[in-house]
């Protein structure tokens, strides 16, 4: 039986350590601390621990356990599903783990666990040097790298996990530990695409590159020629060499009607080559807006601020495609054309290059094949009836799922897609459960992705079955 939390006495000790910083719903600070990017989540945490160094996580971890009070962690507060909020529990903020220091004569940067890719860049532009991040500067770059990492560089350096060195981490007990190759390296290995399941990640070390400018920018075509340039577009990332990544999908126009976007980043020294790429891509169609520049990596990612607003609701649903045939052409143009919110859009991710030369079984994450992130995001104003939102994206997903591979991306899934979490790690399933009992075999932690909690010996391969009880919280 579980022992019913103390929350007075977890109140007292913290409140110890930490002095105002820590907060409760009467706090005046407390709206701010428990507000996320997604405003359609409710939860009401009993205590959030403002913690400022990796110590101070260590002593909280030890309070929640000691008092038998449920966790969660914020960082960058981009969870869409709003998992950094635990109903009842105590919230670890680690909005003030920001610092960046870069080592210039390894090129590797040590990041705080609350770092955002925007406090990264911002700190290696001066040296030239970029990191792999995904496509919003807001997001926090230890959630995004804990369960993969699509982002513009995939192609050129791989997923943001694939440049993860190593990284401190306080586990359920209350122990920091090292975990990179030499150090705990089944933990290293199950934190590159198991996510936030096993443990506090207070720090992490990765590999930069030097990157002074990408040719990247912003084509838009009217919604009448989407399937031309949805098929151009899927025969151009079929033969896209690792310098170009491009995303494509769906943006709201000016007048809230959904335009078809294409977004090239390419990243090679022969500039010949990516303008010529870059004109194949505007030769699909008639842009609208065509505003493909030579930029810092920085402001790559200024081009998507402000697209999906804080505060708004949303709701996401993920489906890996391993091209983009007739069949999908088919089923986006008609979401877009049945897109129930001005404020809606649909991604496609592209996977491939170095990302997919990377074996299966060298970190968690389960699919190295190229492909296609398909991200479903609905969206509408607070206070909007959600079903009819919910409904649009249900049946997108529901369309691309004859021409999907099986799973989808972890951070993506919903709470219940437990099943599809199983499939999306394939032949790791088994290795990770494995790594979660080692490490939190309490089943303190319970963030992106939903692994089924710890329990008894693990069954013969084939055997394993979520647990679809488990209510996921955190990054």
């Amino acid at each position: 039986m579980t022992s019913a939390p103390d929350l007075p006495r977890a109140t007292d000790l913290l409140r110890e350590l930490l002095g105002d910083r820590l907060l409760a719903p009467a706090d005046a600070g407390y709206p701010d601390a428990v507000r996320l990017w997604n405003g359609a989540p409710a939860a009401t945490p009993a205590l959030v621990a403002r913690v400022g160094d990796a110590g101070e996580v260590a002593h909280a971890v030890r309070v929640a356990g000691r008092c038998h009070v449920p966790l969660s962690v914020r960082a960058g507060g981009h969870d869409w599903a709003g998992r950094a909020l635990r109903d009842g529990g105590l919230v670890l903020d680690l909005t003030a783990l920001r610092r960046v220091d870069l080592d210039p004569g390894t090129g590797e940067v040590t990041v705080g666990g609350g770092a955002t890719a925007a406090d990264v860049l911002a700190a290696l532009r001066p040296y030239d040097r970029v990191v792999a991040t995904g496509v919003v500067r807001a997001v926090g770059l230890a959630g995004l790298t804990l369960a993969g990492g699509y982002g513009p560089l995939c192609g050129r350096f791989g997923l943001a996990l694939d440049n993860l060195i190593g990284a401190e981490v306080v586990l359920a007990d209350g122990r920091r530990v090292t975990a990179d190759a030499t150090h705990e390296p089944e933990l290293y290995w199950a934190l590159r695409g198991g996510g936030g399941n096993f443990g506090v990640v207070t720090a992490l070390r990765y590999r930069t590159h030097p990157l002074a400018a990408a040719l990247a920018g912003m084509l838009l075509f009217p919604p009448d020629q989407a399937a031309a340039v949805l098929r151009g577009y899927g025969e151009e990332v079929r033969r896209a060499p690792d310098e170009l990544t491009v995303m494509a999908g769906f943006l709201p126009g000016p007048a809230g009607e959904p335009v078809v976007f294409l977004a090239p980043v390419f990243t090679g020294a022969d500039e010949a080559a990516g303008r010529a790429a870059v004109d194949r891509l505007r030769a699909l169609g008639t842009p609208l807006v065509d505003q493909v520049a030579p930029l810092p990596y920085e402001d790559v990612l200024r081009m998507f601020d402000g697209g999906m607003a804080d505060g708004n609701h949303y709701l996401l649903r993920t489906r890996w495609l391993p091209r983009v045939d007739e069949p999908v052409v088919a089923a986006l143009t008609a979401a877009a054309g049945a897109v129930t919110s001005p404020f809606s859009a649909i991604a496609l991710h592209h996977f491939h290059g170095a990302a997919a030369r990377v074996g299966v079984g060298e970190t968690a994450f389960g699919l190295r094949a190229d492909h296609l992130l398909a991200e479903i995001i609905a969206v509408w104003a607070p206070g909007g009836d959600p079903a009819p939102h919910r409904a649009w994206a249900e049946h997108t997903s529901a369309a691309l799922a004859p021409h999907a591979l099986p799973g989808g991306y972890p951070n993506l899934l919903a709470p219940e897609e437990t099943d599809r979490v199983r499939l999306a790690y394939g032949p790791n399933w088994d290795r990770l459960r494995r790594a979660k009992r080692r490490y939190d075999p309490r089943g303190v932690f319970s963030a992106v992705p939903t692994l089924p909690p710890a329990g008894p010996p693990a069954p013969r391969a084939g055997q394993g079955r979520p647990d679809p009880r488990e209510h996921p919280a955190g990054r």
